[in-house]
C-alpha cells in the first residue's frame, strides 16, 4: 500500500534526521570547544547567536510556509506550480534579507571593533548565505516529497563537515581573518549545499527522469519557473495555504529562538556572555534536537503526503490511510 510505503520512508527519514541532528551538535559542540582557545569569546558570542540568529531567521521567513505547503498531498498534481510558487522563497529571501541585514547593522548594538572587526561584512556575508542557500528550495522540497530519504542527510551532512573542517582550518593556520574566516567557511557551506542538490537532480534527471514515471521533472529546464498553458501561473488553493502556514510560523520560531531574539534586541547579556551560554545550550538541547525535532518533521512528512486537508478521516480514501486509522 502507498501508506505503507510512504511510513517507512518516514521512519528512515526520522531515523536518518537523529544521526545528523547527532553529527551536527557533536560537530558544533567540539568546534565550538577547539576555537574558543584561539579565539575570544566575545567574537564566538556574535558568530554563534547574532549572526546565526540573522541567518535562521531569513531562512525561516522565507521558506518555512512554503515546504509545508508544497509536501501536502494536493499539491502534487501540477508540480510546475510547485516549482513556480517555491521560486518566490528568492525575493523574499531578499526582501528579508535586505531589511534585516539593515537592522542588524544599524539598530542592533554593534560589537567592539578592537575585539570582533569586520562586524558590518559578516553581516552582509551570513545574509548573502541565506539568500543564496534559498536557490535550493525546489530541489529540496521534490527530494522529500519523492521520499529521497538519505539525500537530505548526505547533502547536509557533508556540508556541515565541510563547514567545521574549513573553520577549524582557517582558525589555525589564519588567525588573523578573525570572523573573516567563519564568513568564508559559511559561504562554503552554502556551496557546498547548493552543488550537491543541483548535481544530484540533474545525474538523476539525466539518467531516470525519463524512465521514472513518478519522477515528475523531465528536463532540466523543469527545476525553474515556467508558465503552464491553459494554467495559473500558480495554485490558489497553494498560495492560500502557503499564506496560513505564514502566518502560523512567527509563533514557532519565537518559541524556537526566543531566548536569542531576547538576547540580541534587549541586550541582557554581554557578547561574551552569549559565547559561553551558546555553548552551554549546545548540550542542554541534546534530547530536543535529538528526538523529538527529527519525529515532528517526519510526521509531517507522512500525514501531508498520505491525508488531504479539509476531508474528514471517514471521506479519505482508504488506501491513503495509515493501518491505525483504517481500523
Amino acid at each position: 500500500m502507498a501508506s505503507n510505503k510512504i511510513l517507512a520512508s518516514a521512519a528512515k527519514s526520522a531515523s536518518y534526521n537523529m544521526v545528523l541532528q547527532i553529527m551536527f551538535r557533536m560537530m558544533t559542540f567540539v568546534l565550538n570547544a577547539f576555537v574558543l582557545r584561539y579565539i575570544s569569546k566575545e567574537m564566538l558570542g556574535v558568530v554563534n547567536v547574532r549572526l546565526t540568529l540573522l541567518y535562521s531567521t531569513i531562512l525561516f521567513v522565507s521558506r518555512e510556509a512554503f515546504r509545508r505547503a508544497c509536501l501536502s498531498q494536493g499539491s502534487r498534481q501540477q508540480w510546475q506550480q510547485v516549482i513556480n510558487l517555491l521560486w518566490c522563497t528568492f525575493p523574499l529571501g531578499i526582501l528579508c534579507g535586505s531589511i534585516m541585514g539593515y537592522m542588524w547593522v544599524t539598530f542592533l548594538e554593534q560589537p567592539d571593533p578592537n575585539t570582533v572587526p569586520h562586524y558590518s561584512l559578516a553581516v552582509v556575508v551570513f545574509a548573502s548565505s541565506a539568500i543564496l542557500e534559498l536557490l535550493a528550495e525546489p530541489m529540496w522540497v521534490l527530494g522529500q516529497a519523492m521520499l529521497f530519504v538519505k539525500l537530505k542527510v548526505i547533502v547536509e551532512g557533508l556540508a556541515i563537515a565541510g563547514r567545521c573542517f574549513l573553520t577549524v582550518i582557517l582558525v589555525l593556520t589564519a588567525p588573523h581573518l578573525g570572523i573573516v574566516g567563519f564568513c568564508i567557511a559559511q559561504l562554503f557551506y552554502t556551496l557546498i549545499y547548493l552543488g550537491l542538490y543541483y548535481t544530484y537532480f540533474m545525474w538523476y534527471v539525466k539518467n531516470f527522469g525519463k524512465k521514472d514515471e513518478d519522477f515528475p521533472i523531465k528536463s532540466p529546464s523543469d527545476f525553474f519557473p515556467g508558465q503552464i498553458q491553459g494554467q495559473a501561473w500558480t495554485s490558489e488553493e497553494l498560495t492560500k495555504l502557503t499564506w496560513s502556514f505564514f502566518k502560523q510560523g512567527f509563533l514557532k520560531q519565537l518559541l524556537t529562538e526566543g531566548e536569542r531574539y531576547v538576547m540580541t534586541f534587549f541586550d541582557v547579556l554581554s557578547f561574551g556572555d552569549q559565547g559561553i551560554y551558546d555553548v552551554i545550550n549546545n548540550l542542554g538541547s541534546l534530547a530536543a534536537r535529538f528526538i523529538f525535532q527529527p519525529i515532528e518533521e517526519s510526521g509531517y512528512l507522512f500525514f501531508a503526503q498520505t491525508l488531504k486537508r479539509g476531508v474528514p478521516v471517514k471521506d479519505q480514501p482508504k488506501s491513503h490511510l495509515p493501518p491505525p486509522c483504517q481500523a
